[in-house]
């Protein structure tokens, strides 16, 4: 026969398991109240006496303690006599407590061997002191029949009914096949015998059948005897406190049988796969499992919320898995700790909530019955799913696709990217290990033959790339394998990974071709900044010289900006007017390169032609600026600009500019700007107009016209280094000596990194000047 199945339907292991934790939790609730009852009442009772005697609060209270000493009395009581008053105190409902266990014992026996046994009923009885028997528990009885058995196994000793007291005086089970009993039931009787001989349990069960028990039946309900006898008498080992209940209700250890844990935790340590030896708690008055431990489980155990090995030994079930309770998992240990017979669960859906989030994982647990302990195992359904996943997800962002060939078979396989890799239909066949040379380039063929011979003959690992083509073009492709080999040595297998290279390989392609065109458009901007350079310096030399123009004395100073940059646009002109007057420029056009050299020349020369046929400076300033505004599609540029004419017969300097920094003079040490005209930058707008003024250039004046790289410095205002200019150049004129090479010393000082490029006229009249 076919070993029972244990059922796990039913919800009496519910009302089990919950009954525990109320249990635990009411005894705290007890305690609570006790305590604050006791506390109420001791503080009455210290009033009494401070009131009575003329006490202090602290000397009330110490005559307390010491009266219930000296009387023997708990203080609870002395606070009572002093009161003048009777204790009341709340019955426990101990006999309510110690019926609760026997009926879900019951009711726990009656849903395991429900299935199995065909049992109808059960009862829990203990032998009485005046010889009867007490009913103290039962399941699968109605209202009336309850009270009927209790009448009747009160009175067992009267003849008609001594099968439960022979079963329980024999420490045999007694098998009636038809005895009548109440309602016309039929009762087997099953005694519990421990070490120590009859321990006055006996447990009946009613058949769900007019034919009593069979063979098997039988083995199954004394077995169930057993285990549930143990439950109910197991000793008390030692007890700890609830932890969360602070010592309001105690479980005990019991002392199981079978294999220590030792034992059991040296195999676990050897074995794959998740399991745990479960020890069960027992309550010290019942010996009912209220909880169960986790004394050992296999290092690579992993649990719903990803705790492993050794991190759930030691671990109570129903708090470190509390919806656990009342689940078919839950009755199924039940069963098996009192049957043994195995359980295995259905795929099931646990809720773990980590870190605050919600998260469902689907399980199948089985349990095994190890002596008094149990041996459970797990498996994770969506561990095999993820697994599948994170295979998929590997090979999709490696573009991987693997491949097996067995060498005596011929069969290949291929996973579903390796089929996307060849740019095949699932529906057709993989290529095999022999066909594959022949759906290469012919460039790649021979060497690929050649290492697929090395590997099927001499066992050699095999690393190569190789080409083929599809119909989505050409593809680079890396083929790693390796053969798996028989005891003689000859390979039966081969198993390889192909890789997807052509993505690679593209963009490899396209980074040596974008050096190469990096390469020849960095060959033509050195070509241009030398060519711009070498322009550059044919119209304005680098130069720390001294010139005279129409009789002012010309400091000309010019420094492009750190080697390795842009050449920039900034420029000067100094020169001699055929009418004996001297024009005086300097400009800085936006931007850098060769298109601001263009510019810059084309500015130049085109300002001195109008001046030297007489133009005046603020019509030179409008058509320098139409001149940029007409420039060509994608050559149109801006620049400031000063234009300066001096007249040495009556010392008059009229200048105009451009959107340019004012010219700064320094007269008997003190440095001011001049007030600039009217006009902005050329090649702004076409809609411009620009203005001149004059002034009076006295004997022992310097005049400085600059471009910006001499004041300006990065997040610093312009007005910072105008002000830095103002003080630095009246300072050296105040020097004795300190104008000779102004210019050079002002550049040194004022600008020494050169980000920019330096363009500066310094202009004196000298002392005995006319």
């Amino acid at each position: 026969m076919d070993e029972p199945r244990v059922p796990t339907d039913g919800d009496a292991s519910d009302v089990v398991a919950l009954a525990r934790v109320v249990a635990r939790l009411r005894a705290r609730v007890d305690e609570l109240e006790e305590t604050l009852a006791t506390s109420t009442l001791k503080e009455r009772a210290k009033g009494a006496l401070m009131a009575r005697e003329g006490l202090s609060a602290r000397e009330a209270e110490a005559a307390l303690v010491l009266r219930a000493e000296h009387r023997d009395r708990t203080l609870a009581d002395e606070c009572w006599a002093v009161l003048g008053a009777t204790r009341k105190v709340p019955a426990r409902k101990e006999t309510a407590r110690r019926s609760a266990a026997p009926d879900a014992t019951a009711q726990v026996l009656l849903d395991v061997l429900r299935g199995p046994a065909h049992v109808a009923g059960v009862l829990v009885c203990e032998e009485a002191p005046h010889g009867g028997l007490v009913l103290l528990g039962h399941a699968g009885l109605d209202a009336a029949a309850a009270p009927r058995w209790s009448r009747v196994l009160s009175f067992s000793r009267q003849p008609g009914s001594p099968a439960a007291l022979t079963a329980l005086h024999s420490g045999q089970p007694v098998w009636p096949d038809r005895t009548p009993m109440p309602d016309g039931a039929v009762a087997a009787w099953v005694p519990f015998v421990g070490n120590g001989g009859s321990a006055g349990i006996v447990f009946g069960f009613l058949p769900a059948g007019p034919g009593g028990f069979d063979a098997a039946a039988r083995e199954l309900l004394q077995e169930a005897a057993r285990s549930a006898g143990r439950c109910r008498t197991a000793p008390a080992r030692g007890t700890t406190e609830d932890d969360h209940g602070g010592g309001a209700a105690a479980v005990t250890d019991a002392a199981p049988s079978g294999p220590g844990v030792e034992e059991v935790r040296a195999v676990l340590d050897a074995l794959p796969g998740s399991a745990v030896l479960l020890t069960p708690i027992r309550s010290p008055g019942t010996g009912e499992v209220e909880d169960y431990r986790i004394d050992a489980a296999t290092p690579r155990s992993l649990d719903c919320a990803g705790r492993r090995g050794a991190e759930l030994v030691g671990r109570r079930i129903l708090e470190t898995y509390p919806t656990l309770v009342g689940t078919d998992q839950w009755r199924g240990y039940a069963g098996t700790l009192l049957t043994g017979v195995p359980y295995e669960s259905e795929p099931f859906t646990y809720e773990e909530v980590t870190a605050g989030t919600p998260r469902l994982t689907t399980w199948t647990v089985r349990a095994a019955r190890l002596g008094e302990r149990l041996l459970v195992s797990w498996s994770s359904h969506d561990e095999e799913a993820h697994e599948a996943r994170r295979r998929q997800q590997m090979e999709r962002l490696g573009d991987l696709g693997w491949a097996e060939w067995s060498v005596r078979t011929g069969e290949t396989a291929w996973s579903e990217r390796t089929y996307r890799i060849f740019g095949r239909a699932p529906a057709d066949s993989p290529l095999s290990w022999t066909e594959l040379p022949d759906h290469v380039v012919p460039e790649d063929a021979p060497h690929l033959k050649e290492a697929t011979r090395r590997l099927l003959r001499e066992g050699e690992p095999l690393d190569r790339t190789f080409r083929i083509r599809t119909e989505c073009g050409l593809r680079h492709l890396r083929l790693v394998a390796e053969p798996v080999t028989d005891a003689e040595g000859a390979t039966v297998e081969v198993h390889a990974l192909y890789q997807d290279l052509t993505a690679q390989r593209q963009a490899e392609q396209a980074l040596l071709e974008s050096e190469r065109a990096v390469l020849v458009h960095r060959g033509l901007l050195e070509a241009e900044r030398s060519l711009a350079t070498r322009l550059q310096q044919a119209l304005l030399p680098h130069q720390d010289r001294t010139l005279t123009v129409a009789g002012l004395r010309a400091e000309v100073f010019y420094l492009p900006s750190q080697a390795g940059l842009n050449v920039g646009g900034d420029w000067y002109s100094a020169i001699d007017l055929p009418d004996g007057s001297g024009l005086f420029v300097i400009g800085d056009v936006a931007g850098h390169g060769i298109d601001a050299v263009a510019t810059m020349a084309q500015l130049r020369f085109t300002a001195k032609g109008m001046i030297v046929t007489g133009s005046p400076l603020p019509d030179a300033l409008e058509r320098l600026n139409a001149l940029l505004m007409h420039a060509p599609e994608g050559r149109h540029s801006t620049a400031t600009l000063i234009l300066a004419r001096y007249r040495p017969w009556d010392r008059t300097l009229t200048w105009a500019h451009a959107g340019h920094l004012p010219p700064l003079l320094v007269r008997d040490g003190d440095a001011r700007f001049l007030t600039p005209p009217y006009g902005i930058m050329l090649g702004a707008t076409a809609d411009c107009s620009y203005e001149e003024q004059h002034f009076t250039v006295a004997p022992g004046d310097h005049l400085l016209l600059y471009t910006d790289g001499l004041v300006e410095r990065p997040g610093e205002d312009i007005t910072a280094g105008l002000d830095r200019l103002a003080r630095r150049a009246g300072g050296a004129v105040r020097a004795a000596g300190g104008v000779e090479r102004l210019a050079v010393r002002l550049t040194e000082a004022l600008s020494p990194s050169r980000r920019d490029d330096i363009c500066l006229l310094h202009l004196t009249l000298p002392a005995g000047g006319v």
